[in-house]
């Protein structure tokens, strides 16, 4: 664990319940000329909870890339709701689970929140690549992000 993680050991969010649950604060940078998040934005908080979700299963994308030749993930389909407005200074939760597992991808469901209100619904495909092409997702990794059967 590092300084920062062991001072501020929730800044990279929680899981609970299978999920990953991150505080996400609204700045003035996230808003467009309404007060409201610009569409573009919710996009940068959904990648934020996705690389949180990896985090918190003990898997960092730069000792992804680093320590596997290469390996990394990309975004390769993501179908999104927007369903509501956040405004400057909300605090918001991307709520990011795994939804489905298969060779070489795996589709997370991702929410962004204001309390109990969901503003954007999201199912994101990501590809597991290495030198621009789909490999498998290595086996730890698929372990620690399948769920048990419900």
């Amino acid at each position: 664990m590092s300084e920062a993680e062991h001072l501020w050991p929730h800044l990279s969010g929680l899981m609970r319940d299978g999920a990953h649950v991150l505080p996400v604060r609204v700045y003035y940078e996230d808003t467009d000329f309404s007060a409201r998040v610009y569409h573009a934005s919710y996009l940068r908080f959904l990648e934020r909870g996705r690389t949180e979700l990896l985090r918190a299963v003990e898997v960092a994308q730069s000792n992804l890339h680093a320590e596997m030749d290469g390996l990394a993930f990309v975004v390769r389909k993501m179908s999104i709701d927007f369903l509501g407005a956040a405004l400057m200074d909300d605090v918001l939760t991307v709520v990011t689970r795994p939804k489905e597992m298969r060779g070489a991808s795996m589709t997370l469901s991702q929410e962004v929140r204001r309390g109990d209100e969901v503003l954007v619904a999201a199912d994101v495909v990501v590809a597991c690549v290495r030198g621009g092409r789909a490999v498998r997702i290595p086996d730890e990794l698929r372990a620690a992000l399948t769920l048990p059967d419900r």
